[in-house]
């Protein structure tokens, strides 16, 4: 019988209180975020390490409410620099990057457990992303890191649900992977390619109010997804205008609008059908 979601929330909230102090690798994500209450509320924030590897390929908006939510939380944060930029299988964007990215990251965490006294890492993976293509939870099996949410059969709605409870204000939050993931697989990582997608991104949602976008980087090209009931304002004259005046200022020649609409990891769609970006 499948549990209930309370039954789901103390399965987890035991799990937590045997590991008794626990290091929460934490984005400022739905997942993160929830994970890292639920850690405060079960063991106590003295108890408990946020950290947050900091590098160019997270979003400058998610930083920032990475360190609101943390301090609003009563949780001390640690931003480390996991050194992927410094690794040429990363940079290279293979279709395993998630597993080199996670990899370092989770090795610059577990090297703080000994300073801080603490039992294990622990990250957001919840059911949902076990049977989606994700490279990283690979280097989550092999540096030891607990899922506690996928350990209980948490789904991400059932997240959402438990974060609204909580009065969490990233309930409704959309997902946001990081910038590397707008460049398709075999485009070289650099932290220029991954500034301009930010900052076009950034425009789509703070000028344009866009609640959900993605800016695919083809070199001179950005490939710009929104939801579908956006594509046709998007497409008006006095907008298109605007939008290729900011992108050309970014540093981009072409602007293409994706007629079928934003949809989560599209770059991943060339490995559905075995073909090899280069």
């Amino acid at each position: 019988m499948a549990l209930s979601l309370p039954d789901k929330l103390e399965r987890m909230r035991a799990i937590l209180r045997e590991l008794g102090r626990v290091a929460v690798a934490y984005s400022g994500g739905v997942d993160s975020v929830f994970v890292l209450k639920v850690a405060v509320d079960t063991l106590g924030a003295e108890n408990v390490l946020a950290v947050t590897g900091r590098s160019p390929s997270m979003p400058a908006r998610d930083l920032d409410d990475a360190r609101r939510l943390a301090a609003a939380l009563g949780v001390r944060l640690v931003e480390i620099d996991p050194g992927e930029f410094e690794d040429p299988n990363y940079l290279s964007n293979p279709t395993d990057r998630c597993y080199h990215c996670k990899t370092a990251l989770y090795r610059g965490i577990g090297g703080l457990l000994a300073e801080h006294r603490l039992a294990a890492v622990v990250s957001g993976t919840n059911a949902d992303d076990l049977g989606d293509y994700r490279p990283g939870l690979a280097a989550a099996r092999e540096q030891g890191v607990r899922e506690p949410c996928a350990e209980v059969g948490l789904t991400k709605a059932d997240i959402r649900a438990l974060s609204a409870a909580f009065g969490l204000p990233t309930h409704d939050k959309p997902a946001s992977p990081c910038l590397s993931s707008r460049l398709p697989y075999g485009e070289a990582i650099t932290p220029e390619k991954l500034a301009m997608v930010d900052r076009a991104e950034t425009f789509l949602r703070e000028e344009l109010g866009v609640p959900v976008c993605r800016v695919r980087y083809h070199e001179a090209m950005a490939r710009v997804e929104v939801p579908p009931e956006w594509i046709e304002r998007l497409a008006a004259a006095d907008v298109r205008a605007r939008i290729d005046a900011a992108f050309q200022a970014i540093g981009y020649r072409y602007v293409a609008l994706d007629l079928r609409g934003f949809r989560s990891g599209s770059l991943n769609e060339v490995i559905a059908f075995g073909v090899r970006q280069g």
